[in-house]
């Protein structure tokens, strides 16, 4: 049984509804049966009352109708009973269905603008709810999540262009000191120690050119922009990222199975998605252990295109799995070898194609990491030149 203090607002409003309404029918059917009851008992039966033996035939026919009218009003009374009674269980089973009508059409507009809201997220807060209507409660509402959409709307927009500003400003620094080195190093005579503080200063800056390069990706990727947009083949951009980091493959001594078809092929961005594709294979070979492997497959299913990546692997927890689409987020927290950007780079760019992101901690060990994305327009040719991220 739904209480007032829990279930929707609707069941409440109904529940409300149909006690009142069958608070008011019983007072009401009441005050009449109790008008109707006094009516009725004003009239005194003429059975009670003694006959004189010596009364004249019209006071005896006067009595005999007084005590027919009574019964009259006995039976009225009792018929006005049962239809009171009837009347109230008729009542008892409209008043839910009244009050449930009643309920969604008073609530109808906060049902739309829930709806909207949902539908509205972080690549999409251009957005507005744009209720129209009399200046009420309802109307008052949708316009302050409108105010709020707008603020929130600004403030991402302010951060994006803060990351990607300051991204790009960094670069001439981070030039200016790598050819500082080089003009250190190149001196005649450099001494041993010179070259190799110059080597671990090199390394440090490409980590830091890395770092930028991912937030670029993603301040472009958080922004939507795919005007872009064409075929691309996935199966390419595999086999190119493969090939990138064959190196580290043989290192690890990694078995690498790939089935994916040739021609399956989604739409969007070539450099976006060949960013996917390779912070994808990258994080499968940088954080696989020794000797162990890689399966890459895909398939396209309606008017998706999915590309599903896994390793093995110690085991994960999947709560931590999670939080890796979230820029800086590592497994374990662990500061090294990695920018933390590899994963949020891939959810960012495949929500920027209207996909997702599925990562899944298998049982067995190792991750398994799912990316779903639009598939390519039917006969369009997939991009043969698609630019691969050095």
């Amino acid at each position: 049984m739904i209480s007032l203090r829990s279930g929707t607002v609707g069941a409440r409003f109904t529940i409300l509804f149909a006690v009142v309404f069958l608070a008011f029918a019983v007072v009401l059917l009441g005050l009449t049966f109790l008008l109707s009851a006094g009516d009725t008992t004003s009239v005194a039966p003429a059975g009670n009352a003694p006959v004189q033996g010596g009364l004249d035939p019209a006071r005896q026919r006067v009595l005999h109708l007084e005590e027919q009218l009574a019964t009259v009003h006995a039976q009225q009374a009792r018929r006005l009973l049962a239809g009171s009674l009837g009347a109230l269980l008729v009542m008892a089973a409209v008043a839910p269905l009244l009050g449930r009508v009643l309920a969604r059409r008073v609530l109808r507009p906060l049902r739309l603008i829930t709806s909207v809201t949902r539908r509205i997220s972080a690549e999409s807060l251009d957005r507005r709810l744009a209720v129209t209507g009399p200046d009420d409660e309802v109307k008052d509402l949708a316009d302050t999540i409108d105010g709020l959409l707008e603020r929130l709307e600004g403030s991402f927009d302010a951060q994006r262009r803060f990351v990607a500003n300051a991204s790009h400003e960094l670069r001439t620094p981070l030039a200016t000191m790598r050819a500082s080195l080089d003009v250190a190093v190149a001196k005649p005579g450099p001494d041993a120690s010179t070259v190799a503080l110059a080597d671990r200063l090199r390394t440090q800056l490409d980590r830091v050119d890395h770092l930028l390069d991912g937030l670029l990706v993603l301040a472009r990727a958080q922004h939507g922009a795919l005007a872009d947009a064409a075929p691309v083949d996935l199966a390419e951009l595999v086999g190119a990222a493969l090939g990138e980091r064959s190196a580290g493959v043989r290192t690890k001594a990694l078995s690498v199975t790939v089935d994916l078809p040739p021609g399956t092929a989604a739409q969007g961005s070539p450099a976006l998605l060949a960013r996917l594709v390779d912070n994808v294979v990258d994080n499968a070979v940088a954080h696989n252990e020794r000797d162990g492997w890689i399966r890459i497959t895909g398939h396209a299913r309606g008017a998706e295109v999915a590309l599903v990546v896994e390793t093995g692997g110690r085991v994960l927890d999947q709560a931590r799995v999670d939080r890796l689409v979230r820029p800086f987020e590592r497994l374990g927290g662990e500061r090294t070898g990695s920018s933390g950007l590899g994963l949020s780079i891939v959810a960012a760019v495949a929500a920027a194609h209207g996909g997702r992101v599925a990562l899944l901690a298998r049982p067995e060990g190792g991750l398994r990491v799912s990316v779903a994305l639009p598939v390519a327009m039917p006969g369009a040719r997939p991009d043969a030149d698609v630019p691969v991220p050095a």
